[in-house]
């Protein structure tokens, strides 16, 4: 079962972007940030809203709202269109359910080894040490 972030629940705001560029980034507002409200979302089922808040909590602001910047390229479009992408990835990965981990138990074979190695490092430790003095 995917979730896709339906486009009508993102709000795009984009702003000056800062670091080298000259000119250009004293005047485009080429920066972008996507936010999304999980919290108040309509179209979340309440179990993938508590998986959401309980995984993005640490990227979450008070009010429940995931927000995505991205200012790579000197393109608005393409850096929302990154933006985008970036939010739509941390929810997929957030709703990703890991499998329980089976208990195993180790081989006989595996077992078998591990106690000859202790032996054989038990005997060399063994013969390296001085030999007793017979008074």
């Amino acid at each position: 079962m995917r979730y896709e972030v339906p486009d009508h629940e993102l709000t795009v705001r984009a702003t000056r972007a800062g670091g080298p560029g000259g000119q250009h980034v004293n005047k485009a507002a080429t920066r972008v940030e996507v936010v999304w409200d999980v919290a108040g979302s309509p179209t979340l089922t309440p179990a993938r809203r508590a998986r959401l808040l309980e995984r993005l909590a640490s990227r979450l602001d008070a009010a429940g709202r995931l927000r995505v910047v991205a200012d790579d390229t000197r393109s608005q479009a393409r850096n929302r269109t990154l933006a985008v992408a970036r939010l739509r990835e941390l929810v997929r990965r957030a709703l990703i359910v890991p499998r329980p981990r089976k208990a195993t138990a180790p081989p006989p074979s595996a077992i078998a080894r591990r106690l000859n190695a202790k032996r054989r490092r038990g005997k060399r430790k063994r013969e390296r040490r001085p030999p007793p003095d017979d008074d």
